[in-house]
């Protein structure tokens, strides 16, 4: 068995109440050590908390969501990074769709003006930059949701079930590989769901930090192939539950000075 897979199964069998050392040699057949390393391994990433003999499940915390004038912010060079990545996977004549964020709207700032792409967005950061590009765009209508200045609701559903896209762009509070997308309303998460549906392709752009991080209630699960776009910052262990994924294609950005993607 993988090392991620055999992770994983232990920290199941924790949620289940097989929670001492002796127990979990005997259900997987492997060394006491094995069970400890991998329940220090557990613990860094903050799953587990080790106690005399074993280890319990931590609760999930769940974070303030931040504010946009903080996202907006913080990680300049890991977005932008991020973002030109995810501009080389732009081919002419796709249909994109552009998701709510900083990060997506750095995406925005990364295609080459006068792209051939036609491109759907609820992101009202990002609108602006692509008109200015001459970049055809037509802004989803719904309720404005002003922490992220993005729109939602009941009539962004329904333009959404009106159309298809080659490829989405999308972000988000935190990625975990089984959960998905954690977002900090029922509202965003539900409208990601629904657009991951009516798209050939799904992108996800996060800076490292959020990699694994359950910082919010809401979540938009992703039941199908998609791509993971990250920066150069992410540590092995923090991409080895998603690069051992068979549904999960993982690309990380260049550092800071090196060539951009081809």
């Amino acid at each position: 068995m993988k090392v991620a897979n055999r992770r994983e199964a232990i920290f199941q069998a924790v949620q289940a109440g097989i929670a001492d050392v002796t127990a979990l040699c005997r259900k997987f057949d492997i060394s006491e050590a094995t069970v400890r390393r991998d329940l220090h391994a557990l613990q860094e990433d903050g799953r587990l908390l080790r106690v005399y003999g074993g280890a319990v499940a931590t609760p999930i915390l769940h974070e303030p969501e931040e504010s946009l004038e903080s996202r907006q912010s913080h990680h300049h060079a890991s977005k932008a990074a991020i973002a030109r990545v995810a501009a080389s996977l732009v081919q002419d004549g796709d249909t994109l769709f552009i998701d709510g964020g900083t990060t997506t709207e750095s995406f925005s700032r990364e295609l080459a003006p006068g792209r051939a792409a036609r491109i759907f967005t609820n992101n009202l950061l990002a609108v602006q930059t692509l008109a200015a590009r001459g970049i055809a765009v037509s802004l989803i209508g719904g309720d404005l949701r002003a922490g992220s200045m993005s729109v939602f609701g009941p009539l962004a559903d329904v333009a959404i079930e009106r159309l298809t896209f080659d490829k989405v762009f999308t972000s988000a509070d935190g990625v975990d590989v089984e959960l998905g997308l954690c977002e900090g309303s029922i509202e965003q998460a539900w409208f990601k769901e629904k657009v991951f549906r009516r798209a050939r392709e799904v992108i996800v752009l996060t800076s490292s930090e959020k990699l694994n991080r359950k910082s919010q209630m809401y979540w938009a699960p992703i039941n199908r192939a998609w791509t993971l776009i990250t920066d150069a910052q992410a540590q092995e262990h923090q991409l080895q539950p998603f690069a051992s994924h068979a549904f999960v294609s993982v690309r990380q950005a260049p550092p800071a000075g090196a060539a951009d993607p081809a």
